[in-house]
């Protein structure tokens, strides 16, 4: 699928390019409204990723033209301003959804599936060996064993589902779930990833989630 990315802060971009690619999508990068209509124009994306605050044309004139235009692909609005008269304006402009910066990438990331998944009509359910998560119901299981999962559990979990026997570092895991500017400094990572050995491995189930010193983290069977 191919997203369109509309933001002027160099920062932001990068993060959000490098990790949708990661994720498998087709990614183009615009930092202007005007840049962003034309390469619409040439080919429509699948779903984009609007900026409000665009020099120029901004990003609420940005989505009345889309929809002006008649094209109905999904727009996710990003702000720095959390204020409620900001996001009515995005919505009533005719974006589907709205998040403030700054943002975890791993939430940006769940809503444009949600997104994408509204559009096709299809939930989602990522599998690997016997643990399965259902990504519309939120629901976690390891055989025939459900357990509930807090927000950045969540998160850990289905980015692992996503990429199995796939060795993630340490800083890619920091930067897809708590964000392009959280402190790489804090012992977060760490404390998550028990969190989730203990619900995965509490019914004395084989390990999954491995250690690879000095690197990072990988979903294996053994």
């Amino acid at each position: 699928m191919r997203i369109l990315v509309v933001e002027d802060d160099p920062a932001v971009s990068a993060a959000l390019d490098r990790a949708l690619r990661l994720e498998g999508y087709e990614v183009t990068v615009e930092a202007d409204g005007n840049a962003a209509l034309r390469s619409m124009a040439i080919a429509p994306p699948d779903a984009v990723i609007l900026d409000l605050g665009l020099p120029g044309l901004d990003g609420i004139e940005v989505c009345k033209r889309i929809r002006g235009a008649g094209d109905d692909s999904p727009v996710l609005m990003l702000t720095a301003r959390d204020a409620v008269d900001d996001r009515v304006q995005g919505l009533d402009a005719g974006a589907a959804d709205y998040l403030v910066k700054p943002f975890a990438l791993a939430e940006l990331l769940a809503r444009l599936r949600a997104l994408l998944r509204r559009r096709g009509g299809e939930g989602e359910v990522l599998r690997f060996a016997d643990l399965v998560l259902d990504l519309s119901s939120r629901e976690a299981r390891r055989g025939e064993r459900t357990f509930s999962l807090t927000r950045i559990e969540f998160d850990l979990l289905e980015l692992f589902l996503r990429h199995p026997r796939q060795v993630l570092t340490r800083d890619v895991l920091l930067d897809r779930v708590w964000g392009y500017n959280f402190d790489s400094g804090t012992n977060s990572l760490a404390v998550y990833v028990g969190y989730l050995r203990r619900k995965t491995e509490s019914g004395s189930e084989p390990r999954l989630l491995h250690t690879v010193r000095g690197v990072g983290y990988v979903l294996r069977e053994r």
